[in-house]
C-alpha cells in the first residue's frame, strides 16, 4: 500500500514538470542593431543569411510595409524554418501570439478546411485588454515553507501538504502573509526568492515577478544578463492597479460558443464556431478599442507543409490577409516555389531559401538549448 501511494505521489509530481518544446529556447532572431546575424545569439545558431533576410522582413513589418503578403520559407527538414518563424514572433514582442498549423492537419480534422484556417488565424491575433484589479505588490523580505512531519521523503512534493509564510514590504510598511498549497506552488513556479519584487493578483492568485530590488543588487558578484533591478514599491501593499491581459480572438470565441465556457480550451473540443458568434465578438472588441479598453496585437501564423494546400485554401488565405487585423503569415515547404494543387498557379510570396545545416552547427545548437534550460 505504501509503495502504491509513493508511485501515485511521484506521478503527480511529474505532471507539474514543465514540458520543454523543440523551440522553447528561441528568444529572437539573434541580430545586432544593423540587422547582421550573430553566429550564436538568442537561441539561434547558423542560417545567418536566412536570419538576416528575416530581419529585413521584420523591419518591413514594424514599418507597416508588408501588409497582405505572405513569407515563404523553403528548405530541407530540420534546417530551422520553424525556428525562424518563432524568432520572428519573439522579435515582435513577448506577447505576440504565435500559432502553428501543418498542411496535413487540414485534411484530418473533423471540420472544414476553411474553419480550421479561420481558427488558426484567430489564434494568431491577440487582444490586449486593460482593466483595474486588486493586487498586492511589494519586495519579498523572507519566504519560508514548512512540511508536516512524516512528509520529508522524495515523494512528498505535493504542494497541498505544505504551509509557509511570506513577508512582503514597501518603503512604508511590512506584512506577514500565511501561504497555502496553491500559492506555494505558484511562487515555486516563478522561482521567487528573497529580494524579488512581485505582484499577487488577489482574484486569481497569479504571481508575477517584476525583478530584483535595487537594494539587493550587491548581494551577488554576478547576475544573469536578463536580471532587471527595480526600486522597492512605496505606499500600501494592497492597491488597485491597471493590469493587462493578453488573450487571442480564438480563446474568446471558444469561451463564448460553448456551454462549458473556458473549460473547452483545456478539453480541445472546440468544434466549428458559428459565424454569428465571431461577428458579435468582433463588434465587442471594436467597441473596446474605441473606448481605449483594448488593442489588437497581430501575431504570426506559421503553416508548414504548405504545398499540400489546394486552391480553396489559398483563396481563403488571400482573402483573410486583406483583413486589417490579419497576422503575419509565414508558410514553409521543402519543395521551394511550386504550383498550387490542382492548378498551374504559383502563390505570390516573399521567398526565403534555407541551406542544409553544416555538421559543425549541430553541437552548438544542442549546447545552446542545454544552457538555456539549465540542463
Amino acid at each position: 500500500m505504501a509503495a502504491e501511494l509513493k508511485k501515485l505521489s511521484e506521478s503527480r509530481d511529474l505532471t507539474r514538470i514543465e514540458r520543454i518544446g523543440a523551440h522553447s529556447h528561441i528568444r529572437g532572431l539573434g541580430l545586432d542593431s544593423s540587422l547582421e546575424a550573430r553566429s550564436v545569439s538568442e537561441g539561434m545558431v547558423g542560417q545567418q543569411a536566412a536570419r538576416k533576410a528575416a530581419g529585413l522582413i521584420l523591419q518591413l513589418i514594424k514599418e507597416g510595409k508588408i501588409a497582405g503578403r505572405a513569407v515563404l520559407l523553403a528548405g530541407q527538414p530540420g534546417t530551422g524554418k520553424t525556428a525562424i518563424a518563432m524568432g520572428l514572433a519573439k522579435s515582435l514582442g513577448e506577447e505576440t501570439p504565435f500559432a502553428t498549423l501543418s498542411g496535413s492537419e487540414l485534411f484530418s480534422l473533423e471540420m472544414s478546411k476553411t474553419e480550421a484556417l479561420t481558427q488558426a488565424f484567430r489564434r494568431a491575433i491577440g487582444v490586449r485588454i486593460k482593466e483595474e484589479a486588486e493586487i498586492i505588490e511589494g519586495e519579498v523580505v523572507e519566504i519560508t515553507i514548512d512540511r508536516p512531519v512524516g512528509t520529508s521523503g522524495p515523494s512528498s512534493g505535493s504542494a497541498a501538504a505544505k504551509t509557509g509564510k511570506l513577508i512582503l514590504k514597501t518603503t512604508d510598511m511590512e506584512t506577514v502573509y500565511e501561504l497555502g498549497g496553491k500559492m506555494i506552488e505558484a511562487l515555486s513556479k516563478e522561482k521567487v526568492q528573497s529580494g524579488d519584487v512581485i505582484t499577487l493578483d488577489k482574484a486569481s492568485g497569479k504571481v508575477t515577478k517584476l525583478g530584483r530590488s535595487i537594494g539587493r543588487s550587491r548581494d551577488y558578484d554576478a547576475v544573469g544578463p536578463h536580471t532587471k533591478f527595480i526600486r522597492c514599491p512605496d505606499g500600501e501593499l494592497q492597491k488597485r492597479k491597471e493590469v493587462v491581459h493578453c488573450v487571442t480572438l480564438h480563446e474568446i470565441d471558444v469561451i463564448n460558443s460553448r456551454t462549458q465556457g473556458f473549460l473547452a480550451l483545456f478539453t480541445g473540443d472546440t468544434g466549428e464556431i458559428r459565424a454569428e458568434v465571431r461577428e458579435q465578438i468582433d463588434t465587442k472588441v471594436a467597441e473596446w478599442r474605441e473606448e481605449g479598453k483594448a488593442e489588437i496585437v497581430p501575431g504570426v501564423l506559421f503553416i508548414d507543409e504548405v504545398h499540400m494546400l489546394d486552391i480553396e485554401c489559398f483563396s481563403f488565405l488571400n482573402r483573410a490577409l486583406e483583413n486589417e487585423m490579419a497576422p503575419i503569415l509565414v508558410i514553409a515547404t521543402n519543395r521551394g516555389i511550386t504550383t498550387i494543387r490542382g492548378t498551374n498557379y504559383r502563390s505570390p510570396t516573399v521567398y526565403l531559401r534555407f541551406s542544409g545545416p553544416p555538421p559543425h552547427n549541430i553541437h552548438p545548437t544542442i549546447q545552446r538549448r542545454c544552457d538555456t534550460k539549465d540542463h
